[in-house]
């Protein structure tokens, strides 16, 4: 009776594990001065994102290498191609195609020769958040995929750790932002509001992996804040506030590395 007033922690105990041992996983396959002396918290700042292209195949093109980049992975090649625009479904002012198919944000291929082949959705261009989270995440499929054994709870569990991974290269912020958008749309016949998901996590489970790395990285709060939506700023002190109360960010600094040469 006296827990009443007891919060509710930002995630259940089974999930808040999850990332845990993603991250011991992520440590050990990729630690050492790579993560903790060269990783950056990206953020959505001219620092460091060109903010001048002529077009946007060249705004999606500068966004993957500087992405690219920041992750590591500039010289690991890689081919980037734009998928085919998405079906419009408003056929005329009345008349609108249900469930029209509409692809992915973003795709993933090694293919047989060798060569690495990411796509995207040419409509995320004009999301730049979205565009870069899309990035991110393909490009950890990439890292992740050179593991020396598989994401914990197996490969079915892969695009779960990918999207940790993808805020272990320090992309968090990106990645939280785009989880969830709901926002008023208007056209020439028609107005109301609209809502997406993108990702394999909830904002929740976001937020949660961006408190472990900067935990991690020893980089202070406000630095995330400032570029995060206002509810998930509030997430993150939670989390960072629930995070401190327990010695997980001490066992992930005595995790020992094997890690893959990049």
């Amino acid at each position: 009776m006296f827990n009443i007033f007891k919060t509710k922690p930002l995630l259940s105990e089974q999930d808040a594990e999850f990332q845990v041992v993603t991250f011991k996983w992520l440590l050990k396959n990729f630690g050492g001065d790579d993560f903790y002396n060269d990783t950056q918290l990206v953020l959505p700042t001219r620092k460091f994102f060109p903010s001048k292209v002529g077009s946007p195949d060249e705004a999606a093109i500068k966004t993957f290498e500087t992405v690219k980049k920041y992750a590591g992975l500039e010289e690991w090649p890689c081919k980037l191609i734009a998928q085919d625009e998405d079906v419009n479904p408003v056929i005329a002012e009345t008349i609108l195609v249900e469930n029209a198919p509409q692809s992915p944000l973003g795709t993933f291929e090694h293919i047989a020769e060798g060569d690495v082949v990411i796509t995207y959705n040419p409509s995320s261009v004009s999301n730049p958040t979205q565009l870069v989270a899309t990035f991110a995440h393909e490009l950890s499929h990439y890292l992740t995929g050179t593991a020396n054994e598989p994401p914990p709870g197996g490969w079915k569990n892969w695009e779960f750790a990918t999207d940790i991974a993808a805020t272990y290269l320090g992309f968090g912020v990106f990645m939280a932002n785009s989880a969830f958008s709901f926002s008023q749309y208007t056209s020439t016949d028609s107005q109301g509001w609209e809502y997406s998901n993108s990702g394999y996590l909830s904002e929740s489970e976001h937020v949660y992996a961006l408190a472990i790395f900067l935990l991690l990285k020893e980089i202070p709060l406000s630095e995330a804040t400032a570029s995060l939506k206002p509810n998930l700023s509030k997430l993150l002190r939670k989390a960072v506030k629930e995070i401190s109360a327990t010695n997980i960010i001490q066992e992930l600094i005595s995790v020992d590395q094997e890690k893959v040469s990049l």
